[in-house]
């Protein structure tokens, strides 16, 4: 499919967009805007626009799916890191440590194990995020709160990944306010668990907001922000 430049262009200004809103919602909670993370969501987005979002400044792009992006990855020509940011299975661990350069969603023992196989396999160390659900939603992955820290314990010393900090989805609700106590919690969790000082783990990334509550994870202390729709559109 052709774009017209016209949708090019719309792409290019929602990126500019997004990053103001970052910048207000950082300086709002006494950081720089330059300070957190933008990960660009490009599921079910056709590798030209892609290839668009990463020359209007992507440096980081979001796939959910490892058999999309394995089609996708090889049409996406500009230079860009590839997180994983949907549930892994077990079974597509070894093409998600082919294909990309970190995994969000690191939320079981078994699929950390999986994980580190397939990546001393391939002589690779897979930087990882813990996956873990602050909303209580059964249709949500993500390891329980009260299970977070026995998981992170047990998975550290596992050679080939690195963990580097924590991932939540927030509560689904029309009302960002009502997606604040997730963040809140899983910033309290983050400390927690950097105070621990557990060896083999580095809680440098906390990944929280998506493009309806961005603003409120960044207030909460979200240093990466996952946003698909308010960079490509609403999808089809």
């Amino acid at each position: 499919m052709l774009y017209s430049e016209i949708e090019m262009a719309g792409i290019e200004e929602n990126i500019r967009d997004i990053r103001a809103r970052i910048d207000k919602a950082a300086r709002k909670s006494g950081r720089e805007g330059e300070e957190i993370q933008l990960v660009a969501v490009s599921k079910t987005v056709e590798p030209e626009r892609v290839n668009q979002a990463i020359r209007g400044g992507i440096e980081i792009i979001g796939e959910n799916r490892v058999q999309e992006a394995e089609g996708k990855f090889k049409e996406i020509t500009e230079p860009v890191t590839k997180h994983l940011v949907g549930h892994l299975q077990t079974n597509k661990a070894r093409k998600a440590v082919e294909l990309f350069d970190f995994i969000q969603s690191v939320d079981s023992e078994r699929i950390a194990r999986e994980i580190s196989r397939r990546a001393l396999d391939t002589g690779k160390v897979m930087d990882v995020l813990v996956e873990v659900n602050t909303s209580a939603e059964e249709t949500k992955f993500g390891i329980e709160p009260e299970e977070a820290m026995t998981l992170i314990e047990t998975i550290a010393g596992l050679e080939g990944i690195k963990i580097k900090g924590l991932m939540t989805i927030g509560l689904f609700s029309d009302n960002p306010e009502d997606t604040r106590p997730c963040f809140k919690r899983l910033k309290r969790f983050f400390e927690e668990v950097k105070a621990a000082n557990i060896p083999g783990v580095e809680m440098k990334h906390l990944s929280m907001g998506m493009t309806s509550d961005f603003e409120v994870a960044i207030e909460e202390g979200s240093n990466m922000v996952r946003v698909g729709t308010g960079i490509f559109g609403a999808r089809g």
